[in-house]
């Protein structure tokens, strides 16, 4: 029997989470983009499970950075 690994608990692996609505709307007018403009991420990414993601979600990720500190990116979930 194979053991399931989470890889969203491996070193390497930044942060993920889905953004509200709210908070998704509030990011794309104070960009003035759309959805089709951001990064895309497929919705079988094994870093998803457990985020109830589905297509058209926008999600914050979370890069710790040794010269910047942090940096964060945004991607929207899609079919793949």
């Amino acid at each position: 029997m194979k053991k399931k690994i989470d890889v969203k608990k491996h070193v390497l692996v930044p942060r993920h989470q889905k953004l509200s609505e709210r908070e998704k709307d509030e990011l794309l007018q104070r960009y003035a983009i759309t959805t089709s403009e951001l990064p895309r991420i497929i919705k079988t990414d094994p870093v998803l499970a457990g985020l109830n993601a589905k297509p058209g979600d926008v999600l914050i990720i979370s890069r710790k950075s040794a010269t910047a500190g942090a940096s964060t990116f945004y991607r929207v979930v899609v079919n793949g």
